[in-house]
């Protein structure tokens, strides 16, 4: 996969939207980073890596009252195209009820955290 982001995310909506409990994905650090910010925005309930040699993760996810947590997504950043933002420019999305992810020279944050930290970065997608 050229894009492991773009991957993982995807793989995340579509066991959404099939209603499943779990779903599989390799594992990379980059992948780790995303998660662990999605774990604490509570969008997924968590993920464990298994695994020796080739790693993999098992993501579970979230439902409120049957209701998916992320309901769609949407992708900014693409291997042809990389979409770098500066702080000023960052928009709330869906006013306010979704977030958008940025990779940073800080870390993975969300569109508020690095409004509030003043940096910018890679928008790398936006769900709700």
């Amino acid at each position: 996969m050229e894009n492991s982001i773009i991957d993982l995310i995807i793989r995340i909506k579509n066991g959404y939207m099939a209603k499943k409990e779990t779903i599989e994905s390799p594992c990379s650090k980059y992948r780790e980073a995303v998660l662990k910010k999605l774990v604490s925005l509570k969008f997924i309930k968590g993920y464990k890596v298994k695994g020796e040699i080739k790693k993999n993760m098992t993501i579970d996810l979230a439902y409120e009252e049957d209701k998916p947590a992320i309901s769609d997504v949407k992708i900014y950043s693409k291997p042809g195209m990389r979409l770098y933002i500066s702080y000023k420019n960052l928009k709330p999305v869906l006013s306010g009820f979704g977030y958008s992810i940025l990779s940073t020279s800080k870390g993975i944050m969300t569109d508020r955290e690095a409004k509030k930290a003043k940096l910018g970065g890679e928008l790398l997608f936006s769900f709700w």
